[in-house]
């Protein structure tokens, strides 16, 4: 398996830590693969939107810079 380091913001930091802690996933590497890995296979499904679609492109992802929405 490969290993991989990603920075991300705090407060995401703080919503992996605290599903581990409530015992959604036994390890945070394992979250960061499981929530990686669902994140890719929705944008496989979904695909990339298209420039004539409106959507949240201006404003960031889903309205704040700072998040990642799964």
């Amino acid at each position: 398996m490969a290993n991989v380091e990603i920075t991300v913001p705090e407060q995401l930091e703080m919503q992996i830590a605290q599903m581990v802690e409530q015992d959604e996933f036994v390890t945070r590497e394992e979250a960061v693969e499981e929530l990686l890995s669902t994140g890719l296979k929705a944008y496989k499904t979904s695909g990339p939107m298209d420039d004539d679609e409106a959507g949240f492109e201006d404003d960031g992802m889903m309205g704040h810079d700072d998040e990642y929405v799964f």
